[in-house]
């Protein structure tokens, strides 16, 4: 075991603060990172204010994890030194169940091991810590290859806001010429807007804030939609190919699904907590579909950083030092932030 620099949280009451941590010794298939980059992800505050319950503390949070190969175990044959890598959400699963057999780690039957607040059940039973932390040691059919061509800041939050993102349009198969809207231009909002754009489809930004349109058509996006706009949201009705919604809160989707075309579906990615009821004839009426998605599997993950690498796709960001963190906490609950913090490591190492 080795004792390293970390910043988590004692209590749900307490802020971030310095701690020490243990990280395990590099087995036979592990990779030991040196992390540079950490992107700071809404789950982590909630996790942190157990929120969602369930979290064992101390919580040391952090899924966007971006760093260089430092050790590779015996067993380790397509990872090197001084490799770019990253880490998401997902550090382990049981490999065996029909959903990791078709590469969907993320729905594990048997439980995936998070990066941070869970368990290396099939390790050691020691409790996981994030990425807010100088090092990690990873098994390495979790680590992936960041293309050398991207920015490791800008890249941090592609392993969770990025894949959040890009599985949906992936998986319902976003393509070349399609309507999609994205609802909301935040951190998983903004990056939806980039890759629709880059699979070539025509992109409205649907907000409720018209001064965002300037951003949003900067970021990507061909149109934009106030969805408080009556007169404009019924211009669009029934014309999106697929619609990804990523707005954080349980509301209202009836205006959402009226503008949908038939055959057509809107995936949540956003509101993990119960939705506002909706009129089932807004669905009935044209065979449309509500649906959901979380994060990806390695193999998709993967597939996603590729081509952010050739459409040298990153996030906005703004970068921060670890000292900071309890303010960009803050910052990230009152919406001032565009559109991701990254926690530099180095101000940590220091």
């Amino acid at each position: 075991m080795t004792t390293i620099k970390a910043y988590g949280a004692s209590a749900s009451t307490e802020d971030l603060k310095p701690l020490d941590i243990e990280r395990r010794a590099v087995g036979k298939d592990d990779i030991k990172i040196d992390i540079t980059h950490c992107g700071v992800c809404h789950s982590d505050i909630h996790t942190v204010r157990n929120d969602w319950g369930g979290s064992s503390y101390p919580v040391v949070p952090g899924h966007e994890i971006i760093g260089k190969v430092v050790e590779v175990g015996d067993n380790v044959s397509n990872f090197k030194t001084g490799d770019l890598v990253g880490v998401g959400c997902l550090v382990d699963s049981c490999q065996t169940c029909p959903s990791c057999q078709k590469d969907l780690e993320q729905f594990c039957e048997n439980g995936a091991t998070f990066t941070y607040n869970s368990v290396n059940k099939h390790i050691d039973g020691t409790r996981t810590y994030g990425g807010y932390s100088t090092m990690v040691v990873v098994n390495k059919d979790f680590v992936l290859k960041v293309p050398e061509n991207l920015d490791p800041a800008g890249a941090a939050p592609l392993l969770c806001a990025g894949i959040t993102t890009w599985s949906p349009l992936s998986h319902w198969k976003v393509k070349k010429g399609d309507k999609v809207g994205v609802i909301g231009l935040g951190g998983l909002g903004h990056m939806g807007v980039k890759f629709a754009n880059a699979l070539g489809a025509h992109v409205v930004m649907i907000t409720t804030s018209p001064e965002k349109g300037k951003d949003a058509k900067a970021l990507g996006a061909h149109e934009v939609l106030v969805s408080k706009d009556e007169e404009d949201m019924k211009k669009h009705q029934g014309s999106f190919d697929f619609i990804l919604n990523t707005i954080p809160v349980g509301h209202k989707m009836d205006p959402y699904i009226n503008l949908l075309k038939i055959d057509s579906t809107m995936v949540l990615v956003g509101a993990v907590e119960p939705m506002e009821g909706f009129h089932g004839g807004g669905l009935i009426m044209g065979r449309k579909h509500v649906a959901g998605s979380l994060i990806g599997g390695i193999k998709e993950t993967q597939e996603m950083l590729d081509f952010c690498g050739e459409h040298n796709i990153t996030s906005d960001i703004e970068l921060i030092n670890m000292q900071d963190i309890n303010n960009a906490y803050d910052r990230v609950t009152s919406n001032d932030v565009k559109y991701r913090f990254v926690i530099d490591m180095a101000s940590l190492k220091d």
